[in-house]
């Protein structure tokens, strides 16, 4: 597997992002390691946060919600998927798998120690973190879903994901500050969206980026279908308290929150909420209300 690693110069002057790095080493699959970064904000004996973000943006997306968190008491950690952010970034598109995904996270989840954690997962952060909780169960104390859906492939995807493919496959440029700016239903300054540009110093290190709109299952018979039913199997016995906060203004994951609603038993009784005025990448939008909102999750259960 040959691996590129982004500059650390590339990472400099970045807006509102004080946060120092961290990394830890997890098995790549095929002989080597992966460095995988990671955030790490807030007292270590405090309950952690774990915040996973999703396709194509890394943990600068969490940037508003970090300080929030923190200020509440709580430990927030949020990790830059292999492909992303600071992390390694695997050069060819076969060495990206929705199940080596699960894989090298779950090697990360362990290399960290994370218990008691509360999964706040977006996007792609959400279709691996929800097999981490329904995979290592004991290491959560509560999930919430964020604009994120769980899927088999038994469903329809819905014509704006199918659109969204399509054009991630086509377009010859994979501009990723600007379709997080396409994500959003604020506008984005110039210096966020190049925040967002700077892991990916030319086309050659988007290859996890490029390949993870053809890893959402969309038909019964794709390879990740199966472990994800097994995955809700295991989500259909969740008891512990599981939140949606779902953006109003998402056409991706509108809906989604439904399917959880009535198939998590966690989902009984807790304060779903719908964060209004706010797109797919809500945490742009409405960061600041997201993170009180997990806050007063993770302080009332």
């Amino acid at each position: 597997m040959d691996v590129l690693r982004t500059p650390d110069d590339r990472f400099d002057g970045l807006p509102d992002f004080p946060f120092a790095p961290n990394y830890a080493d997890v098995p790549s699959g095929e002989g080597q390691d992966l460095r995988i970064h990671y955030l790490d904000e807030g007292p270590r004996d405090a309950p952690p946060v774990l915040l996973m973000h999703g396709e194509p943006s890394w943990c600068f997306l969490y940037r508003k919600m970090i300080p929030v968190l923190v200020d509440a008491g709580l430990r927030a950690v949020a990790p830059d998927l292999v492909g992303f952010g600071r992390s390694d970034k695997p050069t060819a598109r076969t060495d990206y798998t929705y199940q080596r995904h699960v894989d090298w996270m779950t090697a990360w989840l362990e290399a960290v120690d994370l218990e008691d954690a509360t999964l706040v997962g977006q996007d792609w952060g959400g279709l691996i973190g929800l097999r981490l909780v329904a995979e290592h169960t004991d290491r959560f104390a509560r999930a919430v879903a964020a604009n994120t859906f769980l899927p088999t492939g038994d469903r329809h995807p819905g014509d704006a994901f199918l659109a969204w493919q399509k054009f991630s496959q086509e377009t010859p440029v994979f501009k990723v500050g600007n379709i997080v700016k396409g994500g959003c239903k604020t506008e984005l300054s110039d210096d966020v969206i190049a925040a967002y540009d700077a892991p990916f110093p030319d086309e050659s290190y988007k290859e996890g980026a490029r390949q993870f709109p053809l890893l959402v299952p969309t038909s019964p018979d794709d390879p990740a279908s199966g472990p994800n039913r097994a995955a809700w199997e295991s989500l259909k016995k969740f008891t512990k308290p599981f939140l949606c906060a779902f953006a109003d203004q998402d056409p991706i994951t509108a809906g989604a929150d439904k399917v959880l609603l009535a198939d998590i038993p966690g989902c009984k009784g807790q304060p779903h909420t719908t964060i209004e005025g706010a797109a797919h990448f809500l945490q742009e939008d409405k960061g600041e209300e997201l993170a009180r909102v997990v806050a007063e999750f993770v302080k009332s259960t």
